[in-house]
C-alpha cells in the first residue's frame, strides 16, 4: 500500500520561505519519479515541480527559480524549498509520483502567504 503524508505547511509573510516534505511508505520509492502538486481554492490541482529517479528536476513556470525539489532515497523523502513565496503560492501542496496515483494522494499541508 502507498502512503504519502506531507508536513512543513504554515503562515508565512511574502517574501518568506518553507521547506515542505513528504514521506512515503513504499519500499519501492527509488524507482518512482515524484511530485510536488498544488491546488488552490476553486482550481484545479497543478503540478508545480518533478524529480526523476536520477535526480534531474522541471519545475512550472511560475514557481521556477523559486522552489527547489529535492529526494533522499535512503528515508524515501521528498522536499520541496519554497523561496520568495507570493501570495498566488498560497494552496494545499502534495506529493505523489509522476505521474499520480490515484490512491496515493494524501491529505495535503496548506500553505498560506499573507501578510
Amino acid at each position: 500500500q502507498v502512503q504519502l503524508v506531507e508536513s512543513g505547511g504554515g503562515l508565512v509573510q511574502p517574501g518568506g520561505s518553507l521547506r515542505l516534505s513528504c514521506a512515503a511508505t513504499f519500499s519501492s520509492f527509488r524507482v518512482f519519479a515524484m511530485g510536488w502538486y498544488r491546488q488552490a481554492p476553486g482550481k484545479q490541482r497543478e503540478l508545480v515541480a518533478v524529480i526523476t529517479t536520477g535526480s534531474g528536476t522541471r519545475y512550472a513556470d511560475s514557481v521556477k527559480g523559486r522552489f527547489t525539489i529535492s529526494r533522499d532515497n535512503a528515508v524515501n523523502t521528498v522536499y520541496l524549498q519554497m523561496n520568495s513565496l507570493k501570495s498566488e503560492d498560497t494552496a494545499v501542496y502534495y506529493c505523489n509520483t509522476d505521474p499520480p496515483l490515484r490512491a496515493a494522494w494524501g491529505q495535503g499541508t496548506q500553505v498560506t502567504v499573507s501578510s
